[in-house]
């Protein structure tokens, strides 16, 4: 608007509208129940204080603006079902205690990392999402590497760590608290020092029974390639959207271990990496997952496998090695994987 109509009263700087919480393009907005009722108060509450403004234009121009974004971010909201949820594995919504820490995995308007709540784009929920209790892994940072022990996943509420002057300081996730006086003199907790992690992590690692074992990468939040037959990228869609029963073409390696005798003796499979051939996509996880390189597999044949829930481009490699690599699920479903290699 021109300066000529602005009113004598009102000669003061438009303020500029903060943007929204980052949402990278192409990303779901996802929600958790909560989350999505406070975006709708948080709009009730702009109602009500833009009602109150009367003729101030300035202020009133500012509101609608945040309200437009809000309104925005509330329609493009996908409220996540917990009960839908692998109870034992890490994913959106989750509560998870690692390192002594817990925090709660959410949508990127819920964040608030002072309070526990991290948002799912955030690197620390990246490395969590797909992981169980009793995983350990490193996870690269600006201040170095730290070693992860997951402790704990849980879908109904738990106590989360709010940090407070760099001391954790604990929160309920509850609305209500029944004893705060009790609460408080429990508030301050002691983070474990980087040797009281090693040690619950080796200590985890030696009281798990029998050999080591390979689990399957499940990461909701991560970019997957769609591919055409001759698998050619026509497009990416995350893992959650790839096994929804739409039928979007995706490729996955399969690979075959064989001992001299030509028997097989495991069998692995992992998704192909958005930007990645399938060998580049076998090659990193056979030295991130199965703590080998330098093996040279050989593709054996490629072919598309459809049930109810995905359809994948499947390329089938193999390898002749007498080595132990960790062991395989067992059952029907982990097998009816590799039935049309």
């Amino acid at each position: 608007m021109s300066r000529g109509f602005i009113k004598e009263g009102d000669q003061e700087a438009i303020p500029m509208v903060p943007p929204r919480a980052f949402l990278p393009d192409g990303v779901p907005n996802f929600v958790t129940k909560e989350g999505l009722a406070a975006l709708n108060e948080e709009l009730k509450s702009l109602e009500a204080e833009r009602t109150k403004t009367g003729d101030n234009y300035i202020v009133c121009n500012f509101i609608d603006a945040k309200m437009k974004l809000l309104i925005s971010r509330i329609a493009s909201a996908v409220e996540v079902d917990l009960a839908k949820a692998n109870k034992n594995t890490v994913s959106f919504g989750a509560w998870v205690r690692y390192n002594g820490r817990t925090v709660r995995i959410v949508g990127v308007d819920e964040a608030n990392v002072d309070q526990g709540l991290v948002s799912f784009i955030s690197p620390i929920a990246k490395a969590l999402t797909g992981k169980k209790a009793g995983d350990v892994f490193e996870l690269k940072g600006p201040g170095g590497t730290e070693r992860i022990v997951v402790e704990a996943v849980s879908y109904e509420p738990m106590t989360l760590t709010q940090i407070v002057r760099e001391k954790p300081l604990e929160t309920l996730a509850a609305p209500e608290r029944k004893n705060t006086k009790s609460i408080e003199k429990e508030w301050v907790q002691v983070m474990p020092t980087p040797q009281a992690v090693k040690d619950e992590a080796v200590a985890m690692s030696a009281n798990r029974e029998g050999p080591r074992r390979f689990e399957p990468e499940v990461n909701p939040m991560e970019f997957l390639p769609i591919v055409n037959e001759r698998g050619i990228i026509v497009g990416r869609a995350l893992y959650l959207e790839l096994h929804k029963g739409n039928k979007m073409l995706h490729p996955v390696v399969h690979l075959h271990v064989l001992n001299g005798q030509g028997a097989t003796t495991r069998r692995y499979w992992w998704h192909v990496a958005f930007g990645d051939t399938a060998e580049k996509t076998l090659q990193r996880k056979m030295t991130e997952t199965l703590g080998r390189s330098g093996l040279k597999p050989m593709l054996k044949r490629q072919y598309i496998r459809e049930d109810k829930t995905e359809k994948e481009l499947v390329y089938v490699f193999t390898i002749v090695t007498e080595e132990d690599l960790p062991n395989t699920p067992e059952g029907k479903d982990y097998n009816d994987l590799f039935a049309n290699d």
